[in-house]
């Protein structure tokens, strides 16, 4: 590969823009079976259950509520469901939903025992919650028609469907919403035998010959998500077309994620930036969240829903009443000797 070819690479790689060959093999990625989906085994062999009697009563599913961590297949396993009932899918995301006539023109259209999935529905606006409560329970909506004083209420019948919700914050999802799903699942970090499984499938699917010890060094550097996991393959990927032979081997694998600020335990620069400004400026601990996303120039959302997560689950980070602290774990990845005299001294604001 010539000096252009190489240059023109790795412009691509690190260009910004849509680039329609990554979206598509994005797409092709995600499993349509639930045999196909890797991990997760206790949630997968109960919704097999849930579907098939569903399916042997020609019923619609109950409605089922999907938690947990961003990237951890929530999505994917809304399409699983819809392809294993057969089923129409209509999916959007609460954000997306601003008034009441957007949840309505939707409900008015589903089909009967179709699927309707709404990602981060923990942001769902108070008003369509309502709506929400009559047609997940009576399979109807509530319309006003005229105005003022001549204004009366009138229920329109919709189809029996599917509403699948999906969220990274439970905690914020209100009860009377919370108590209409009929089947809840939890999907938690993956194991790293279950990414190294996906690492196989998904590297058969994109083409990429990769060894098996890659394979192990991969899986222990996605911090447990499949979508961490599918996009380090492909940037390695393109490390080995460039800079190798095209063969993602370990010595591949070590060499791009130190390019990408990435180290053996998955941690990002960012997550040593947050471990070591902890230790620095605020003595190991405890500072609040809203002091410690200024510090480090973070959103406090992505602190708290893609950070500290997977910091917390390794052990070098620990939520208190007063905030956050490091753990001596902490000291020894970032090579720091602990100075017991200032722990405990920061302040939570």
């Amino acid at each position: 590969m010539d000096d252009e070819e190489l240059n023109e690479k790795l412009n691509s790689l690190m260009s910004t823009a849509y680039q329609e060959d990554s979206d598509v093999s994005e797409v092709s990625l995600r499993p349509r079976h639930l045999c196909d989906f890797q991990g997760q085994d206790r949630i997968k062999d109960n919704l097999n259950v849930f579907i098939t009697a569903a399916r042997e009563r020609n019923e619609a599913l109950d409605h089922t509520f999907l938690i947990g961590p961003p990237g951890l297949g929530k999505t994917t396993l809304a399409s699983i469901i819809a392809n294993e009932m057969g089923s129409e899918i209509r999916m959007t995301s609460a954000p997306a939903l601003d008034k009441p006539k957007d949840l309505a023109g939707i409900l008015t259209n589903v089909t009967e025992n179709s699927i309707f999935f709404i990602d981060e529905i923990h942001r769902l606006k108070p008003a369509l919650e309502e709506m929400l409560y009559i047609a997940m329970e009576d399979y109807e909506i509530d319309w006003v028609i005229g105005q003022g004083p001549s204004a009366r209420t009138m229920r329109v019948p919709i189809p029996h469907f599917t509403l699948i919700g999906a969220t990274t914050k439970a905690g914020m999802v209100s009860s009377p919403l919370l108590t209409r799903f009929g089947i809840n699942c939890r999907l938690e970090f993956y194991e790293e035998k279950d990414l190294a499984s996906i690492i196989t499938r998904s590297s058969g699917i994109l083409g990429v010959k990769i060894q098996a010890e890659a394979v192990s060094l991969l899986a222990r550097c996605s911090r447990g998500t499949p979508r961490i996991a599918n996009r380090l393959l492909r940037r390695i990927r393109d490390f080995a077309e460039v800079t190798g032979s095209g063969i993602v081997t370990p010595a591949i694998v070590e060499d791009s994620i130190n390019k990408l600020g990435v180290d053996l335990n998955g941690l990002e620069e960012q997550d040593r930036n947050i471990l070591r400004t902890i230790i620095e400026y605020y003595g190991g601990g405890p500072v609040g969240a809203d002091t410690l996303s200024i510090s480090v120039g973070e959103a406090v959302e992505s602190l708290e829903d893609f950070y500290e997560p997977y910091l917390i689950q390794k052990g070098y980070l620990k939520r208190t009443p007063r905030g956050r602290m490091v753990t001596p774990k902490a000291y020894q990845l970032l090579n720091i000797k602990e100075e017991n005299n200032n722990a405990g001294q920061g302040f939570l604001f």
